[in-house]
């Protein structure tokens, strides 16, 4: 499980894969794990052909 800390404001980006073909049938699990203040930690369940990013991190990859 991916665990983040996110701020208002702030995205999770989560990317599929291009050919469906790989993909099954699993879920993807998102699950608030705590509040503090103006933050949010988030844990993200997915298989493992599912790619999860932070938004910051997507812009710098495609830079």
């Amino acid at each position: 499980m991916l665990i983040l800390t996110r701020r208002p404001g702030e995205t999770i980006i989560v990317e599929t894969p291009t050919d469906t073909a790989d993909c099954t049938a699993e879920s993807i699990q998102v699950t608030v794990l705590a509040i503090k203040g103006n933050q949010v930690r988030i844990g993200v369940a997915a298989p493992p052909e599912i790619t999860i990013l932070r938004e910051e991190l997507l812009e710098r990859l495609e830079a």
